[in-house]
């Protein structure tokens, strides 16, 4: 595939499920792309939607598949989630937390009043991507639909990639939620733009020197053009070329994978 240079990245912003592995397959040039943005006194962070686990357990993780990471490294929906309550009046209010137990813990711990059970005094139901779900959280959720509280979820990808397949994510639970009760949330996380934005103002790194990298279309890559920053788009998980194809906002770069991205930045492109 044909690309333009990539010529003076520095904050490289990365997807992970789908992008660098699979459940627990690390994909080739990892590892090697992790070092070489080290060699060129460059930083990388990992961007993920996936809000169905806290970051000391995507360090875990990381530190099975053998990449050593710290808790700077990571910005998750739920981190751009907290942002967001607490720029919006959340702080005092009760909030069902419609997702893992981590998910409320998360929550918990950054000081907002949340709940499990269904209340009279519920104020807004939260969504993440729940792997613990059941069918009374359903029912709770469209009671507490119904009743006309704020609908707010973390992320709104279709599905999340495993090694057999696919399984539905936050956004597939919340469509299902509104075919029952004709209420849509209000997503954050990835397609927005905060996740990336707040991500160079951390860091200190201008727009021209950040490329983000991801697999999906709707989520990473928007996110990057929303930004105002260059994207590229590795196909080694949920996207095509015909996702591509289908969608307005288009990634700046295309790659087979992380490996071939990397043979671009260090000059071994293959035409």
């Amino acid at each position: 595939m044909h690309n333009p240079p990539l010529i003076g990245k520095r904050l490289f912003l990365l997807d992970m499920d789908g992008t660098i592995y699979l459940d627990e397959q690390l994909f080739d040039g990892t590892v090697d792309f992790l070092r070489y943005v080290r060699e060129i006194g460059g930083k990388y962070l990992f961007l993920t939607n996936n809000s169905s686990r806290s970051v000391s357990a995507y360090i875990e993780k990381m530190h099975r598949l053998g990449i050593a990471t710290e808790k700077d490294d990571f910005l998750t929906s739920v981190d751009a989630l907290i942002l967001y309550l607490n720029a919006n009046g959340y702080r005092e209010k009760l909030l069902y937390a419609f997702g893992t137990a981590s998910f409320r813990e998360q929550l918990s711990d950054a000081g907002f009043r949340i709940t499990d059970q269904l209340r009279d005094d519920v104020q807004a139901l939260v969504c993440g991507f729940d792997t613990e779900l059941t069918f009374r959280k359903l029912e709770d959720a469209c009671i507490l639909l119904n009743r006309g509280v704020d609908f707010i979820a973390a992320n709104p990808d279709w599905v999340c990639p495993t090694w057999y397949g696919y399984v539905p994510d936050c956004g597939s639970v919340c469509e299902m939620l509104f075919r029952a009760t004709g209420r849509r949330p209000r997503f954050i996380g990835k397609p927005q733009p905060e996740m990336a934005l707040l991500a160079m103002e951390r860091y200190g790194f201008s727009k021209k020197e950040t490329l983000l990298i991801g697999d999906r279309v709707y989520t990473d890559i928007a996110c990057g053009i929303r930004a105002g920053i260059d994207a590229a788009l590795v196909l080694s998980g949920e996207s095509t070329m015909k996702d591509v194809e289908d969608n307005p906002e288009k990634p700046t770069h295309i790659y087979e994978s992380i490996r071939t991205l990397l043979n671009d930045l260090t000059g071994e492109r293959q035409i």
